[in-house]
């Protein structure tokens, strides 16, 4: 494994890292480890149908049909 040494980090988050990591019930080390593991780690990619299946079934068909407005645009906020 590969060693990494961050220089000039301000003390704020030195002590913000620590006392996360106490609170995880990790050492500094292994909860600076988790947070980069976090970061850098690609979402899951879902295929489109997938995303599309999810959608719940709301409302109907008719909900969601355009208006004719003649070039006026609706004020929603009345």
């Amino acid at each position: 494994m590969a060693n990494l040494l961050v220089r000039g980090i301000d003390e704020a988050l030195v002590t913000a890292l620590k006392e996360r990591a106490v609170a995880h019930g990790r050492s500094a080390e292994a909860e600076h480890r988790e947070i980069l593991a976090a970061a850098l780690r690609r979402p899951r990619k879902r295929p489109f149908a997938a995303v599309l299946a999810a959608i719940p079934d709301v409302g109907q068909d008719s909900d969601f049909e355009r208006i004719d407005t003649s070039g006026e645009t609706p004020d929603v906020f009345d």
